[in-house]
């Protein structure tokens, strides 16, 4: 079983010019993600579903046993996820920046901006298995990492995306394997 993780997160504050970028880019990553739908059209895609809410549930267990509170699901979030998962699996790479080398959380912020909120911070956690991947499977190896356990464990976090997608034939770094990558995108707007 081939397995890699990665882990990210960042902190930034509200302001009209973050505003603009995030409307402008918007526009584009729907255009995108409107292209990546037609990839997520397979059989064994309508499985995933829960998987996510399994690592959402392993996600909040394993918070609330460490005295933390659980996250609420963000649809904004979950876009976000679902749309760098789907990315990465089309276009056969694995890292937090998108295929343009747009940084995570401004990929994140397109879905999950600042708005009219003073404080925004995000945070980001990757996985990808050959073939597949457990929500049990897939903490114990987050756990297992410094940096996905410091985003598992931050006090900061409030909401969290999910998307699990499967890939037949992914190719570039995944070899043409079937492969199954998880994104959980982390967010807090106050």
């Amino acid at each position: 079983m081939a397995l890699l993780l990665r882990s990210r997160d960042r902190v930034g504050v509200n302001g009209a010019r973050a505003t603009r970028l995030a409307i402008a880019a918007a526009l584009v990553a729907a255009t995108g993600l409107l292209a990546a739908s037609a990839f997520a059209t397979s059989r064994s895609e309508k499985s995933l579903p829960a998987l996510n809410r399994q690592v959402l549930a392993a996600v909040n267990r394993f918070r609330v046993a460490h005295g933390l509170v659980a996250l609420r699901e963000s649809p904004a979030l979950d876009r976000s996820a679902r749309q760098h998962s789907l990315e990465m699996g089309k276009l056969g790479y694995f890292g937090h920046a998108s295929a343009d080398g747009t940084a995570f959380w401004r990929r994140i912020g397109h879905y999950y901006g600042a708005g009219r909120y003073t404080y925004w911070s995000v945070g980001e956690n990757l996985l990808w298995a050959a073939p597949g991947v457990s929500a049990g499977r897939a903490m114990k190896m987050w756990i297992a990492s410094p940096e996905h356990l410091r985003n598992l464990e931050s006090a900061r976090w409030r909401q969290i995306g999910v998307s699990a997608v499967r890939v037949v034939r992914a190719p570039g770094v995944f070899h043409n394997l079937r492969v199954t990558i998880i994104t959980t995108d982390f967010g807090v707007r106050r």
